[in-house]
């Protein structure tokens, strides 16, 4: 097994550090603390190409390679909460219609999406159905020569700022998971209200769309009827390890601000890094830090390898990155003391961003009955 950066993959990783650290840390706080999509951040994604990576070669992109995703998501959320997300959600956003869309639907949907012309958005959760997607109430239902969809979700990230929505809704009720379906929506459609926020403890673009009889032409279905769950799992399974990457850039901005913070407190005669106490915690932050991106990157490169499922992997990957980011980031702000939980502490915004990844795109819970249920398999 080799999963060492190749040449291209380490210009990548430079690429992306010095633009962090270059162009987006001089407005990381102002549109980390910003509740909607940061236009500014938006342009530098595009202008530098990095949207490219979430769409295939053949429509505008330079393909979707998750090594590729980890190594960007990690150098962003090292610098910005809000540059990864506006950089994953493109991906997210428009991987069910890579993965089922028609020619036609790609060659219009995929294009504006890579050059940031087009905001993207993945509307699957809703109020009562999160991590039990099954029991989703948005339905669609065949009316003529349109869908008409009728329902809500919640926690969709980029919510009232997107102009392209997929959106997975109930189209037979009572078949279980074949009974759910993807669609294409457009943002302004009659009927389709986006308009509503949501209020998190971290700042984020994100909201609750809801669809009272909201026409869409049949057209805008992705795939069969019926494979909408396909198509999202499909999207989970191939993005869920970049979550583990995104945890990891920020647990190591966590780790380099206590690193520097700890060398130059001083305190009852000596260096706060002089303690036996605080060189303990050092350490641990810097093993988590390295088994969590080797489990990431192991994953990546399996799927990048064509290993049919990394299903097991990924959950490795995103369960233990996560829980190590939050874990790192906690002792960040116990080395801080006060000043780390001071509003404008980086250490500060960190603790509050990097609570929600043990959350979305399956909590830690599922995540270890995933691994479980993997194990008993063999």
């Amino acid at each position: 097994m080799d999963f060492a950066f190749t040449k291209e993959q380490s210009e990548l990783q430079q690429r992306v550090r010095r633009l962090g650290e270059e162009r987006i840390a001089p407005i990381a706080e102002e549109a980390d603390e910003s509740p909607t999509v940061h236009a500014g951040m938006m342009s530098i994604l595009a202008e530098e190409g990095l949207l490219k990576y979430c769409v295939p070669e053949e429509y505008g992109g330079v393909g979707v390679r998750v090594m590729d995703l980890c190594i960007i998501r990690e150098e962003l959320a090292r610098v910005s909460a809000q540059a990864d997300t506006n950089f994953i959600m493109q991906g997210l956003g428009s991987f069910p219609i890579t993965l089922g869309g028609t020619d036609e639907q790609k060659a219009k949907y995929l294009p504006p999406i890579a050059r940031g012309e087009s905001i993207a958005a993945f509307a699957l959760t809703e109020p009562h159905a999160g991590s039990d997607v099954i029991s989703m109430k948005t339905e669609a239902k065949l009316d003529g020569d349109d869908w008409v969809l009728n329902g809500s979700k919640k926690f969709i990230s980029n919510a009232g700022d997107a102009s392209t929505y997929t959106v997975f809704a109930q189209t037979d009720p009572g078949e279980g998971s074949r009974g759910i379906s993807a669609f294409i929506v457009e943002a302004g459609t009659p009927g389709f209200d986006d308009s509503q926020r949501m209020d998190l403890m971290a700042a984020h673009p994100v909201g609750e769309p809801k669809w009272v009889d909201c026409h869409i032409p049949q057209g805008n279905l992705i795939g069969d009827r019926g494979r909408g769950l396909r198509l999202a799992l499909g999207t989970l399974d191939t993005f869920r390890t970049t979550v583990a990457a995104a945890a990891i850039g920020m647990a190591q901005a966590a780790y380099e601000a206590s690193l520097d913070y700890a060398k130059n407190r001083f305190m009852f005669g000596q260096n706060l890094s002089d303690f036996q106490a605080t060189q303990f915690k050092l350490a641990d932050m810097a093993v988590n830090l390295d088994a969590a991106r080797l489990l990431a990157q192991r994953a990546a490169w399996l799927k990048d390898s064509g290993q049919p499922s990394i299903i097991k992997e990924a959950s490795f990957a995103k369960l233990f990155g996560t829980e190590a980011a939050s874990r790192i980031i906690n002792e960040a702000v116990q080395i801080h003391g006060g000043v780390g939980l001071e509003k404008g502490n980086r250490v500060e915004r960190l603790y509050r961003e990097v609570r929600a990844l043990t959350i979305y795109e399956g909590t830690s819970e599922i995540q270890r009955q995933t691994i479980a249920r993997e194990l008993l398999k063999a």
